[in-house]
């Protein structure tokens, strides 16, 4: 199997799991506390990672830090938002629609990296939204 294959199966396997376990807290804990939880052992787990790989921590590339600090603003708010909506709302609707965040990923790829966009993943998108808007609603 390819390697970026597995790695992404593992991912969403995992995010499965971890939408389950975010809509349970957030039944009898606020979003945002739930959030900062799951949030301080997933940075524990990317910590172990980090040193398992032997990894610099900060690379060196002193730009990469803000853009690092631009995607944690970025990832924190659209974390509260989940797991707000998981608190208000079906676990089901709130991970499926939020999960058209690759939707967003690719026009910002398109728009502000000059990314090709062909034919197919003009389709692709629209086909994963509709499938999205059937499964929410």
């Amino acid at each position: 199997m390819n390697h970026v294959v597995g790695l992404a199966l593992i991912g969403a396997v995992a995010w499965g799991f971890w939408a389950v376990f975010a809509d349970i807290a957030t039944r009898s804990m606020a979003p945002e506390a739930a959030m900062i939880v799951s949030y301080a052992v997933g940075i524990g787990v990317a910590g172990l990672y980090l040193f398992h790989r032997g990894t610099s921590v900060l690379g060196n590339d002193p730009t990469a830090i803000g853009v690092a600090a631009l995607a944690g603003v970025a990832s924190g708010i659209g974390a509260v938002a989940y797991y707000a909506a998981l608190q208000v709302g079906a676990a089901g609707v709130a991970t499926t629609i939020t999960a058209l965040y690759f939707v967003v990923a690719a026009g910002l790829g398109v728009a502000v990296l000059g990314e090709p966009l062909a034919v197919s993943d003009v389709a692709g998108i629209a086909a994963a939204v509709v499938a999205v808007a059937l499964i929410a609603y």
